[in-house]
């Protein structure tokens, strides 16, 4: 493999270029392998293997905890009302309950996932009293 090495002029200064024997693709001089095939543009030069992990990003317990406070006083908060008031209709509202839950019920994060089951859980029974109190 030889290297080959272009000179161009780009707004008046000189660039010094490699182009792959591979792709024909023009890479800048300090490159060793190719930007778009990967092909080692030196010879003798091997690729190194990198392991790359995705972390997990961290949950913030604050916003967590908030989310369960919502989720409970949306989903409860109709139960409480009709037994306070008798006879009123406010119960229908805490199906708003359910919103949050079910939004990080898709979240990509596991952890995320495990708690919005959580809410979930909390939001049926939530709902489920509050309508039984209201049509009862």
């Amino acid at each position: 493999m030889q290297k080959i090495t272009l000179y161009t002029f780009m707004s008046n200064y000189l660039v010094m270029t490699r182009i792959c024997p591979n792709c024909n693709y023009e890479n800048q001089d300090d490159y060793d392998f190719c930007a778009k095939c990967g092909t080692p543009l030196i010879e003798g030069v091997q690729p190194n293997n990198i392991l790359v992990f995705s972390a997990q990003p961290r949950l913030n317990k604050k916003i967590l905890l908030v989310s369960y406070l919502v989720t409970i006083l949306l989903s409860w908060g109709g139960f409480i009302v009709n037994i306070v008031s008798k006879n009123s209709y406010f119960g229908i509202f805490t199906f708003f309950g359910f919103f949050l839950p079910f939004y990080l019920v898709q979240s990509p994060i596991k952890e995320l996932r495990k708690h919005g089951f959580i809410q979930l859980i909390i939001s049926i029974v939530g709902v489920a009293l509050s309508l039984y109190v209201m049509f009862k």
